[in-house]
């Protein structure tokens, strides 16, 4: 039996007879370095007694690799499962941690191992904004920006841009000319990722002027 969701909007996976699982998120948007909790409960008939649980996010012909066994997550990874609930945490985050994220816990029934799907999907993003250039005039500053990766520039890629929050329209370039002024914050994302931008930056409001 697998378990499925409607994957626009639901956070609940639930198949019948009292099987399921709750995803707390479907998609989570991390800082590359940083530490990131991938959470579910799940749910199985009171005649059932589940043997183990873990989380994964590679298979192949019906084998799944626990996250805790995967080379590539080696120390760095921990579960915490306890009254049906299972926490995945995932430490000093890298950018080819991005991927779909699944749960899977195995019972004493015969065929008795059941997955979550579509599971949780996580991005890891690495980008920051760099500021190239400053002009600075009486009543605004004027900055050039790039959007970075911060192993390497992030080129060939679409972009967009936010201004306080709010997308700049017309601009899906690396780099973005604009004017600022006092307050305002930039940050940058790759495009369909909108949901997760670069940390913003405003350093360069400090060199804003005051008219006489």
């Amino acid at each position: 039996m697998m378990m499925f969701a409607d994957v626009l909007c639901v956070t609940v996976v639930q198949a019948q007879d009292g099987w399921g699982v709750t995803y707390t998120a479907t998609d989570i948007c991390a800082i590359k370095g940083s530490t990131v909790n991938i959470s579910c409960t799940y749910t199985y008939p009171s005649n059932v007694r589940v043997q183990e649980t873990f989380w994964f996010t590679k298979e192949s012909n019906g084998i799944y690799v626990d996250l805790r066994t995967d080379p590539e997550y080696s120390g760095r990874v921990q579960y915490l499962c306890e009254d049906k609930t299972c926490t995945l945490t995932i430490r000093d985050l890298r950018e080819t941690d991005s991927a779909q994220y699944k749960f899977r816990f195995i019972t004493n029934q015969p065929g008795g191992g059941f997955i979550g799907l579509p599971g949780v999907t996580l991005t890891v993003t690495a980008l920051q904004v760099q500021v190239t250039r400053v002009t600075v005039l009486q009543s605004y500053t004027e900055a050039e920006l790039k959007c970075l990766s911060s192993d390497s520039p992030a080129g060939g890629l679409t972009y967009v841009w936010f201004q306080n929050g709010q997308k700049v329209p017309d601009v899906e370039s690396a780099s973005y000319k604009g004017r600022f002024g006092p307050g305002d914050n930039i940050s940058c994302a790759l495009k369909e990722h909108e949901a997760c931008p670069s940390p913003p930056v405003c350093e360069f409001l400090s060199l804003y002027v005051e008219p006489d």
